[in-house]
Order: structure tokens, then sequence, then C-alpha cells
């Protein structure tokens, strides 16, 4: 059973962004996290503000619900987005195992007013040797000792 939206978180995420912009500290992106009926997390953009590329309104929103909550999991939540999530935010929300994902714009209305992520599902899709920014492997050995301390830690906590 899919659950009914909620026009009120929308209009709180769509909110967030534009009030955003109103006061010059970011770009027109708001978002907010719901469990049961009730905002636990919410964000607005700050990458210019902060000087930090990940800062999007999903992200920090994310990162205020997982807060307060005490979690690394969001699942039992939803997310309501001013706009259809950039590949980094749709990975971020997939790691935090949100249940469902809500959101105003579109990519496509995203790309009309510069904000075009599109490059970004096509690098994705590439194998890492043709992508734009080049990418090797380097000291695979070494780098395994971690892996294998993690396959050998009995009261690890899995995520």
């Amino acid at each position: 059973m899919n659950p009914a939206p909620n026009s009120e978180f929308m209009r709180k995420a769509i909110d967030l962004a534009t009030e955003n912009v109103r006061s010059g500290s970011g770009g027109p992106f708001g978002a907010v996290v719901v469990r049961d009926g009730i905002i636990v997390g919410e964000g607005a953009n700050r990458v210019t503000q902060q000087n930090d590329p990940t800062a999007h309104a999903e992200v920090r929103a994310i990162r205020a619900a997982c807060q307060a909550l005490g979690v690394f999991s969001l699942h039992g939540c939803e997310i309501y987005t001013s706009c259809e999530p950039c590949p980094m935010c749709l990975g971020a929300i997939y790691w935090a195992r949100i249940d469902r994902i809500w959101f105003g714009n579109t990519s496509a209305d995203a790309a009309r007013v510069a904000f075009d992520d599109a490059f970004l599902y096509r690098e994705v899709a590439l194998p890492a040797a043709r992508r734009a920014i080049p990418s090797s492997m380097l000291m695979r050995d070494q780098a395994w000792e971690s892996f294998q301390l993690w396959l050998d830690t009995p009261n690890k906590t899995p995520y």
C-alpha cells in the first residue's frame, strides 16, 4: 500500500527552497524528512554559503533527521523535496533507507534554471576508465586489509 502524499510537508519543502533564495542563503532547494506524520529533519541548500558541495537540501535534511532520531537508518520515513533529487542526493536517500520520495520540480525543470545533473547520471553509468574525471585503482591489496578486518570483526554494526 502506498501512502498518500501530504501537501503540508511538500509546502514546507517548497517554502524552505523559496526562503533560501530570498535570504541569499543558497540555491532553490528544500527538503523535509517525515516519520509518523512529524517532520524529523529539514534542510535547505547551503552549498555556496558553507563552501560545501555536499550541502544539498536532501543531504542536510537526512543528517538532521538521523541526528534527531539517533539513528543511521531512516527506514519508516519519507522525504519531501522541492526538486527531484540529484544523483548524490538519490544515493544518500537510498543509503539512509528512506521508504518514499515525494518531489516537486523535475530534474528537467532544474536544468531549465541551470542546475543540470544529466551529465552526472551519464557519468555514473560509464565504466570508471571512461568517466570525465580520470580514476585508477592503486594499492588494492593494502586497501583490502580494512575490508578483511571488517569481515573478521564479530561485533560490528552492519549497515
